[in-house]
């Protein structure tokens, strides 16, 4: 069987997006790895910032944003406009040839507004397929694709989407072409023990041990779909998960966290 290419995903987000020296430096980071590469980030607080600033009242349940009409305009702004376009210009900056995408653009992701039985999240989307033909296409013509949080419907309306799964998903659609290593980055060095102890990562975790840490509530709230994410992308065909502070991206001694099943 024909070795397949690696091709490094990486998603930011957490406070790295909102820190202009933390970005400058993981963008510095991420433009050296070498070979093929994709770039999916967040921007949550930006949105919620720009949200309020207008006089909109930002809604949450269980981490996840009720996206009005409104709040769907703001978060295009934000997510697609200036922190994904001020990304790829320093990226560029760093001789990365870049090129920024929704999920509407070339119908790279295409996603179904989620329909839940109690809350009614608004214009938020589930992923529902990847045009992997297209992303292959992009990265064997040496650009780096770096998707924003906003995927569309195929019926002409866009969605807010989480950035993890979006992150999650086209991991898996690549895998089936590629060897595809998933990186969660943010502003911690891994999965801590204690969430006030930095130096309390959990270097190796599996679902066995998944299960205990979730009992024990030592893992908890947000970190929960991060890590359901990590053990669905595992399951289906990506090969290495890692989550940590972007250090780890270039220090060879840095502490993370490696997800395996």
């Amino acid at each position: 069987m024909e070795n397949k290419k690696p091709v490094t995903l990486l998603k930011i987000g957490g406070n790295i997006i909102d820190n202009p020296t933390e970005l400058a430096q993981f963008l510095a980071d991420f433009s050296k790895i070498e070979g093929y590469k994709v770039l999916v980030h967040g921007g949550g607080k930006s949105a919620t910032k720009m949200a309020e600033s207008i006089g909109l009242v930002p809604q949450m349940i269980d981490g996840r944003r009720i996206t009005d009409a409104a709040m769907l305009d703001v978060v295009v702004m934000i997510y697609a406009g200036q922190i994904n376009k001020n990304m790829v210009a320093q990226l560029q900056a760093n001789s990365t040839n870049a090129m920024g995408f929704s999920g509407a653009d070339g119908n790279l992701i295409q996603s179904d507004k989620r329909n839940h039985p109690t809350i009614n999240y608004g214009f938020v989307g589930d992923v529902k397929k990847v045009n992997t033909q297209l992303l292959e296409t992009l990265l064997s013509t040496g650009i780096v694709p770096v998707f924003c949080a906003i995927t569309h419907d195929g019926k002409g309306q866009l969605l807010n989407t989480n950035a993890d799964t979006i992150a999650s998903e086209l991991a898996i659609a690549l895998s089936e072409v590629f060897d595809v290593t998933l990186n969660y980055c943010f502003e911690k060095p891994g999965v801590l023990y204690d969430a006030e102890d930095d130096a309390s990562v959990i270097e190796n975790i599996n679902q066995e041990l998944y299960s205990k840490l979730k009992a024990e509530k030592a893992i908890h709230s947000g970190m929960i779909p991060k890590l359901d994410n990590c053990f669905n992308s595992l399951s289906k065909g990506v090969q290495k998960i890692k989550i940590g502070h972007h250090r780890m991206l270039q220090d060879k001694t840095a502490l993370y966290t490696t997800i395996t099943l």
